[in-house]
């Protein structure tokens, strides 16, 4: 069977004015397509429109991997009223409104409705908790859609009501089906145009939407309009393809997920000791607009996390990165950040200052402040000479090597180590140092 593609509570099907990718949303279940790992066969989804049982659900995924397209056959398939609902235009009143209508349809007719909320992380917390009571009560199916995750963005009383789907981007032959698709369907696509494809062409715009069907989508459908001009309109050549694409748009939101998974990415590669994973990195947030900045910083704390002593001059050469960055600015900065990258990746390692560091604050944070021994205590007054402050304290100068063993830790703390220098890099010779004055004590 054939559905509509949108329900009378939502707007008319797609007009011949709206964009290529709104036209060639699936009408149908049997037209969706990617996803299997939830649609295909004994899969969550499918045994739940199978049952003509959906529950609540937020749909987590990049853009243009089918959520909203999801939602719509979702509601036509359990013949549920379809209601969109605005993070951007709609407060606490219209939910009040909404869930009146859908409690009416519900007592009248038996119908359910599922509400639709597109961006559900833009939703403010009163805005969230406004929706629990009618999810509770089954006056609504809630189907959110999201790009970012959602135990960041969605409060933890809704996702305990809602069943996350995760939606993966798309595979190039399920980008590749899609665009056949648009270039054949004479009614929704772009079929009466009889365009020819440039194999290289075709695969630069797969390539470039980047598992982004809608963004694929915009592209042939730009570079259909630009053939038009050319000097031969019938076909989509590579250069036709390569000005429709003008620049590519990485997936990148510099306060989302996807800027912590980059950045996580860029530093894992460091520390693994990968130069060349480091610099793709480093090259994909340059190119997609995070602040340079930002990675410099990033870069400065790695030099200090995770090379430490064994390459103290690490940080000096993340520190002069980050100042001829700022002195340059973007391009030509950028190559220092590249060069400062490389020599962290390929740095001696070690953890031992981030270790100790981290242990010495434990011990802060755990214990009560401890004294400070009376004999590393200054002495500027006769009364506090008089208390014993200074008293016995050993000046390391008057001593071989500039060395002498004495107690510097409080009491409770005596015989505490903290710093465990490894055998790599410079922090060899440390290692060396610290047992030979602790065999003397």
């Amino acid at each position: 069977m054939t559905l509509e593609l949108f329900p009378r509570e939502s707007s008319p099907g797609p007009r011949k004015a709206a964009p290529l990718a709104d036209r060639m949303r699936p009408r149908n279940l049997e037209e969706f397509v990617g996803q299997a790992h939830l649609l295909g066969a004994g899969k969550i989804l499918q045994i739940a429109l199978d049952q003509g049982d959906v529950p609540s659900l937020i749909l987590w995924g990049p853009p243009g991997t089918g959520k909203t397209s999801l939602a719509l056959l979702i509601a036509h398939h359990v013949q549920a009223a379809f209601v969109p609902f605005s993070a951007v235009t709609s407060g606490i009143k219209e939910i009040k409104e909404v869930m009146a209508e859908a409690d009416r349809r519900l007592r009248s007719g038996g119908q359910r409705t599922i509400l639709f909320i597109d961006e559900i992380h833009r939703f403010n917390k009163a805005q969230q908790d406004a929706f629990l009571p009618h999810v509770e009560r089954g006056t609504i199916t809630l189907i959110g859609a999201t790009t970012e995750n959602p135990s960041f963005e969605v409060i933890a009383p809704l996702l305990s009501r809602t069943k996350v789907l995760v939606l993966n981007p798309l595979t190039d032959d399920e980008v590749r089906l899609i665009l056949d698709r648009a270039l054949k369907d004479p009614e929704r696509g772009l079929g009466r145009q009889k365009l020819q494809v440039a194999p290289e062409a075709l695969e630069a715009m797969i390539r470039w939407g980047n598992g982004d069907a809608r963004a694929a989508l915009n592209l042939l459908e730009l570079s259909a309009r630009l053939v038009e001009r050319s000097a031969d309109p019938g076909t989509i050549s590579p250069a036709v393809a390569q000005e429709a694409s003008q620049r590519r748009s990485l997936l990148y939101d510099k306060a989302g997920e996807e800027h912590y998974n980059l950045i996580s990415a860029l530093h894992k590669s460091l520390r693994g000791s990968d130069p060349d994973a480091a610099l793709y990195w480093l090259a994909r947030m340059l190119a997609s607009g995070e602040d340079p900045l930002y990675v410099a910083r990033r870069l400065v704390r790695f030099a200090s996390e995770d090379i430490g002593n064994a390459d103290p001059h690490a940080l000096s050469l993340a520190v002069a990165a980050k100042e001829a960055y700022h002195f340059l600015g973007t391009p030509e900065g950028e190559l220092a950040l590249a060069q400062c990258a490389l020599y962290l990746a390929t740095a001696p390692k070690s953890n031992a200052v981030y270790a100790a560091f981290g242990q010495a604050q434990a011990d802060v944070a755990s214990a009560p402040a401890e004294p400070v021994p009376l004999h590393i205590r200054n002495a500027p007054t006769p009364l506090m000479k008089e208390l014993g402050y200074a008293e016995g304290y050993k000046y390391a100068h008057d001593y071989e090597g500039a060395h002498v063993e004495q107690e510097y830790l409080p009491e409770r703390l005596r015989g505490r180590v903290y710093y465990r220098p490894t055998d790599r890099g410079l922090e060899a010779e440390i290692q060396k140092r610290l047992a030979a004055w602790r065999r003397k004590a």
